[in-house]
């Protein structure tokens, strides 16, 4: 056995394959099994994909043992505090940070593709009142396939750089306008003068009657949350805009499918869940009580927001977040918010106890944004909206890696079948 590779013996005939270790920049090193099948005539077993890598890329980079996340190679608390989310979206798109030149042409070619097209604007009125916006944001997303036939070779790269732009440009007003078509105000156009975030808020809460005074610290904070959301890695979101994209399908029905992804419970509504559980607490005094049902296997009671699948130690987002929630609810008048009370008070208690801390369950980022978003005004039924919003960024240039990777073949998971053998049909006489 070499030091980078490993053999394994087949006990059913004696066969020995050798499998060549890859280790990557950061992380734990991999076996490379792609000759298993061919050689050995194996598959291997990984329900829900806890140690499979699916694919290389440069892009982002989880140590959930140490709680550390790593946007192209720089730390997301330094992102946080010191970018934007255009500089963020520039360095998760081309590799490295920009020049102020480079950031203000970036700028400049997103705010020539904020508007949608009038016609895919009617498409909105098709949708009940009550429909939920990530149904229709699934839905209109996938419908820039049908406006933009200019940029569909995904073969062609400018074609990718267009689409990129596009959807990253377009979606605050996609988003938008799931909210007004909800609420029955009137869509609010994009204004070029502001900056990404403060224009999603004047959007967002704008109306044709009076001006709109974006909050320096609202638009602030909603800048952070869109930092910290727009990529993670092999999630099931972006897998999932991967998997899609292995067709050849264009990127606006792959980013569509990774909307759909994200639209679950388990993935982008975490933070919606968060409140719902901090309404069922009800106040400080029951926290307790709570806990101790959040213990008891029998009890259907979870905790939502505390642990995570990769991180076995603080989600570094949440710490960033804890902080910039407290700025929000002062800004918002919301300083006493019950919610952000009990949220603190449920943290504290979580983290003294021995049960929560030998497992690992530590907030996670969907613990505070829920919070804020909702100090911001922000509908709950918005929340994974807004989370998609931020993914967008990250789901397109994670189709932009799988694109060109050379590697990149189409997505075609096998599977352990354990159903009946092999067996002859009966006419319905003899049934």
């Amino acid at each position: 056995m070499s030091d980078n590779s490993i053999t394994i013996s087949d006990n059913r005939n004696g066969k020995t394959l050798k499998l060549a270790i890859q280790q990557g920049t950061e992380g734990p090193p991999v076996v490379d099994i792609r000759s298993l099948y061919s050689e050995l005539g194996l598959f291997t077993l990984d329900p829900g994909f806890k140690a499979t890598a699916s694919c290389t890329s440069n892009i982002t980079f989880i140590d959930g043992e140490k709680g550390i996340l790593l946007y192209r190679g720089y730390p997301i608390e330094q992102l946080a505090a010191k970018s934007t989310f255009t500089e963020t979206a520039y360095l998760l798109m081309k590799g490295e940070l920009p020049t102020k030149q480079q950031l203000n042409d970036f700028n400049g070619l997103i705010n020539k593709h904020t508007m949608v097209h009038e016609q895919l604007l009617n498409f909105y009125h098709g949708f009940r009142r009550d429909a939920h916006p990530m149904a229709i944001m699934v839905g209109v997303v996938g419908a820039l396939s049908a406006f933009y036939h200019d940029s569909l070779d995904i073969n062609n790269q400018q074609h990718r750089e267009i689409s990129a732009i596009r959807l990253l440009a377009k979606i605050p007003t996609i988003a938008a306008a799931c909210y007004k078509h909800s609420v029955g105000q009137p869509f609010i156009y994009p204004d070029n003068s502001l900056d990404y975030s403060s224009n999603l808020l004047r959007m967002l809460f704008g109306v044709p009657s009076e001006d709109y005074q974006v909050d320096p610290v609202v638009a602030k904070a909603l800048d952070k949350i869109l930092i910290l959301h727009a990529d993670h890695e092999q999630n099931a979101s972006t897998s999932t805009v991967r998997l899609a994209g292995s067709t050849g399908a264009n990127p606006f029905a792959a980013i569509s499918a990774g909307i759909g992804a994200l639209w679950g419970p388990l993935h982008g509504g975490a933070n919606e869940a968060v409140l719902s559980m901090l309404e069922e607490i009800g106040s400080v005094d029951k926290v307790p009580q709570f806990l101790k049902r959040a213990r008891d296997p029998e009890d259907s009671f979870r905790l939502m927001g505390f642990g995570h699948r990769v991180y076995r130690n603080h989600d570094p987002r949440a710490t960033v977040l804890r902080k910039e929630a407290q700025k929000v609810l002062d800004a918002m008048d919301k300083h006493d918010d019950p919610r952000f009370k009990l949220a603190m008070e449920l943290e504290r208690i979580a983290l003294e106890d021995d049960y929560f801390i030998k497992r690992k369950l530590y907030p996670n980022v969907d613990f505070y944004s829920g919070i804020i978003e909702s100090a911001m005004g922000i509908p709950t039924n918005m929340f994974t909206v807004m989370f998609a919003l931020a993914r967008c960024v990250g789901w397109i240039t994670q189709w932009k890696e799988m694109i060109v990777d050379p590697d990149q073949v189409i997505g075609r998971p096998r599977q352990l079948y354990k159903g009946l053998a092999r067996r002859e049909y009966k006419p319905m006489s003899k049934r």
